[in-house]
């Protein structure tokens, strides 16, 4: 869950509303930015910018047997250090242009199939993901995809958008 500029105590009641309801389905839930809350809340987890704090101390907040993931835009080094540090997931991005936040630096969908072919820690790609751009970055190795305005500003609505992402996946 990722909610940008609102208070903490808005931030709790949006998990205590979201959290149960993903981990009935068997999903896991990660809270963007914030392994304090996280941890306070039940997440399953947290992901963490290179901007927000270093991964050991998320790590150091959320305890042993908590995801943590965390984001290292084009940077294979960054990417190298997280999984060695013991990241459960590397993130890169922005693969394409987006308005959901100011992107630091452009992926190029090589990196992905770089890091599936040397690491076994997965990855993630971020950044302007669509149903109609997502298809390379599978290929490329992506093992998750995070989306946000690909799915909630999806012509047919988020349910079809999701729909779409998983028919993707699953070819």
């Amino acid at each position: 869950m990722r909610l940008k500029e609102v208070d903490d105590d808005t931030i709790c009641r949006a998990v205590d509303e979201l959290r149960p309801q993903a981990q009935r389905r068997g999903v896991a839930f990660l809270l963007n930015d914030r392994p304090d809350l996280a941890f306070e809340t039940g997440c399953d987890g947290a992901h963490v910018g290179q901007s927000d704090m270093s991964y050991g101390e998320a790590r150091a907040a959320l305890g042993g047997d908590r995801i943590v993931g965390v984001t290292c835009h084009d940077s294979r080094h960054l990417a190298m250090e997280a999984a060695e540090a013991g990241a459960d997931y590397v993130a890169f991005g922005a693969f394409y242009p987006t308005n959901t936040k100011q992107a630091p630096a452009k992926a190029e969908i090589e990196l992905l199939s770089w890091w599936t072919e040397m690491m076994e820690v997965p990855c993630v790609a971020i950044g302007g993901i669509t149903l109609d751009n997502a298809r390379p970055l599978i290929e490329a190795g992506a093992d998750f995809l995070a989306v946000s305005a690909g799915i909630w500003t999806h012509s047919e609505g988020p349910a079809a958008a999701v729909a779409g992402f998983n028919r993707l996946f699953a070819a």
